[in-house]
């Protein structure tokens, strides 16, 4: 079966409900990531509004034109 996300929902903070093609849902923390990156392109995320500004594309999510991403199957699982 392939994965994709169906649905992504903004909580609060660095966190992101979603839920799965095949009907499971995980809320996912993104804030240790970009708290922990050392790379200054992706510590702009920690900026909240920045973070808001996901999309969901052929059931991937991504930030800024894949500026930001992260495979699905690690959402899935919820190592970020």
């Amino acid at each position: 079966m392939v994965i994709s996300i169906k649905e992504a929902k903004y909580i609060d903070g660095y966190k992101i409900k979603f839920t799965f093609s095949d009907g499971i849902e995980k809320l996912v923390d993104f804030q240790n990531f970009l708290t922990n990156a050392k790379n200054p392109m992706t510590r702009k995320f920690l900026d909240k509004d920045c973070f808001r500004n996901f999309s969901l594309s052929h059931g991937d999510i991504q930030w800024n034109d894949y500026e930001l991403c992260f495979p699905i199957w690690d959402i899935y699982e919820g190592r970020i």
